[in-house]
């Protein structure tokens, strides 16, 4: 007899993966659920990568990383947020972002240990509290400020067990840059409440129309009580690498460590030096491809225009449109459903991350610009054939 633990039991498959995996019974499907950028990693990352193998740089590196990355790490973020980590003991390069936030989870976490997460959220948020045995607390974004994070339902939600407080911006799913008074208000719930910020920061160079990042860390009195999470997996276009980091206060640090030599040791040594490389090379692949995202951003948003009973605000940032098809009269879940059916088109329905997603789909535009001609020409035809749509 084969027994499941209780935990285990509470953590639940992802929406986004149940539409791809629906898709998986018909043949030329467009699909624009898996947020990957359609891209591969640039030459000069490549390179690395391979002269590192060749080199035999291929063994265990130190729990934390390589210390050249770590260095390297260090001057990008001083140079980029304005904000100073010590490589030796405020960074930890770890298996991608995803890893490094359930290694801050279960470092700061104890059973019944809440984490604010602000609706709609990035699925595995939700996920990864569970599985660290803390309680998931979901607040809607602010419907009125343009999906912005409601300051008055945080301040309010936060409890004597609240341990942190997760944001991310730009905003997988909505595409939304938070505004620094809103981020300034966050932080001043975090100092004021005694809680630490989680700032998921991987899409923060993925910003169009010459918005300006600010990461929560470079606040006043805010170095010690965020942690920034970053990966190279979007902005380098390196998911398969798996290379992200962490970096915060030297205790939780250390301790993030402690548990990577438990769990994976480290980071595949050819993938830092790929990842340094990335960060010591130039820009120009990055902004190629945040060109591309633009023009494709723009192509969706003026198709969208001449569709009844949708509506599309332009993401601010990362590689995702978050559509309103209420006026369709379809939830989220149906939409997407009979879209797959009938005209062979994923979405991801808006529910996927929380409730108040209720009335979106999500669209990733990292493809092809053919795929998306398509995919919008055939969105057009499922929505004008919905009887009772809305024709605004």
């Amino acid at each position: 007899m084969i027994t499941i633990s209780d935990n285990t039991k509470a953590i639940k498959h992802s929406k986004i993966r149940d539409m791809f995996n629906r898709s998986l019974k018909y043949d030329n499907v467009i699909s624009f659920a898996i947020g990957e950028p359609d891209f591969t990693a640039s030459e000069e990352v490549v390179l690395a990568g391979c002269n590192a193998i060749i080199e035999g740089k291929s063994k265990y590196s130190e729990n934390a990383g390589i210390m050249p990355l770590r260095m390297t790490i260090s001057n990008y973020l001083y140079n980029e947020i304005g904000v100073e980590y010590d490589p030796i003991s405020e960074i930890t390069v770890t298996t991608g972002a995803m890893c490094g936030i359930y290694q801050v989870l279960k470092v700061m976490l104890n059973p019944g240990d809440e984490v604010i997460v602000i609706e709609p959220y990035w699925t595995n948020y939700i996920q990864q509290i569970i599985m660290c045995y803390g309680v998931p607390i979901s607040i809607p974004a602010d419907t009125i400020n343009g999906l912005q994070p409601d300051i008055k339902k945080i301040r309010s939600s936060v409890t004597n067990r609240t341990k942190a407080i997760i944001i991310n911006s730009p905003c997988n799913p909505t595409g939304i840059v938070f505004s620094n008074e809103i981020i300034k208000s966050i932080a001043e719930i975090a100092k004021e409440k005694d809680i630490f910020i989680i700032s998921d920061e991987v899409y923060k160079h993925i910003i169009f129309d010459n918005l300006q990042y600010k990461s929560i860390a470079s606040f006043e009195d805010m170095k010690k009580r965020t942690l920034v999470v970053d990966s190279f997996s979007k902005t380098y276009a390196m998911t398969g690498w798996r290379v992200g980091y962490v970096a915060g206060p030297q205790q939780i640090i250390s301790n993030i460590t402690k548990l990577q030599e438990n769990i994976t040791a480290c980071v595949s040594m050819p993938s830092q030096y790929a990842a340094m490389a990335a960060l010591n090379g130039t820009r120009n692949h990055l902004n190629m491809m945040i060109s591309c995202y633009k023009e494709r951003r723009d192509y969706i948003s003026k198709r969208l225009e001449s569709m009844p009973g949708v509506s599309y605000k332009k993401s601010s940032g990362t590689f995702y449109a978050f559509i309103s098809i209420k006026g369709t009269g379809l939830s989220s879940e149906e939409f997407s459903i009979r879209l797959l059916e009938e005209k062979q088109v994923v979405v991801v329905p808006g529910t996927a991350f929380g409730n108040s997603g209720e009335g979106y789909i999500r669209i990733s535009f990292a493809t092809s610009m053919e795929n998306i001609q398509k995919g919008m020409d055939l969105m057009e035809e499922f929505i004008r054939g919905i009887k009772h749509v809305n024709k605004h």
